[in-house]
């Protein structure tokens, strides 16, 4: 749903283009749940829609302040998650992105903290079966390399313990996507798929700038051959935040996303 961000549709909208484009599997925003919920709808509703439109819910992006410095924000972010696991369980999605939201700039964390942080909120979703994944945000000053993602996720010490990674944030903060095949096969449910283009420069290539897998110069083969796991199939959301396709009727920008998508892993 985030390469459909910028049409601002609503959430019952999203999953109606989605469904007539032939996707059956979304990762919705929890921020636009929530506003149709504001809106007099509920969960009950959505997740008729969602078995109406034959729709199901990998997966969420949030972002509360979990990882923190700040005792009183870091509070009210777990409230904040509880809050959005519980209505994601009622929909029936068992994932939340948890990336480093507040903790971008001005400030490097101390690792070891914010695993103890990361194993606090995964404690909080196994009650509710929804689990947050650990995101990779290249352009952050905290988590923006694969090396400290995986500290984090393995110095949590928790079971369910997994990481969210992103073929723009791999290359925007310099890990670089062979990095990949250095990640053990259990930490990866989900990832995120777009590409990126020669230019602007990785050190200042922003969202605005993705494109669609195949569109780009990113090593799209080599990644999803590293990626692909026999064992259990690894979902895959096109997340893609190009003002460009915004501007495009919805439809056929999720039909499009979903025909790059299909060519750039073909024959994995």
């Amino acid at each position: 749903m985030s390469t459909l961000r910028g049409h601002k549709l609503g959430f019952m909208k999203e999953i109606e283009v989605a469904s007539k484009a032939g996707y059956r599997h979304v990762e919705i925003w929890i921020n636009s749940l929530q506003d149709y919920l504001k809106g007099g709808g509920t969960t009950a509703d959505a997740r008729k829609h969602l078995k109406d439109s034959g729709i199901e819910v990998e997966d969420a992006i949030g972002f509360a302040q979990w990882i923190v410095d700040d005792n009183s924000i870091r509070s009210k972010a777990i409230d904040q998650l509880k809050e959005e696991m519980d209505i994601l369980a009622e929909i029936g999605c068992k994932r939340i992105a948890a990336p480093p939201m507040g903790a971008t700039k001005d400030v490097t964390l101390d690792l070891k903290k914010a695993a103890e942080r990361y194993r606090t909120i995964l404690e909080l979703g196994d009650k509710v079966s929804v689990i947050p994944h650990l995101e990779l945000w290249g352009f952050s000053q905290n988590l923006s390399r694969l090396s400290e993602l995986m500290y984090v996720a393995i110095e949590s010490g928790h079971p369910s313990a997994k990481v969210l990674m992103d073929v723009y944030h791999l290359y925007r903060g310099g890990s670089g996507l062979q990095q990949v095949a250095w990640v053990g096969k259990p930490y990866i449910e989900i990832f995120h798929v777009n590409d990126y283009p020669a230019t602007p420069a990785q050190n200042v290539i922003t969202d605005a700038d993705r494109v669609y897998p195949g569109d780009g110069v990113g090593p799209m083969k080599e990644l999803f051959t590293i990626l692909k796991n026999p064992e259990k199939p690894v979902i895959l959301s096109l997340e893609v935040f190009n003002p460009a396709y915004y501007a495009q009727d919805a439809l056929l920008v999720a039909k499009t996303g979903l025909a790059k998508m299909k060519q750039a892993t073909k024959g994995i």
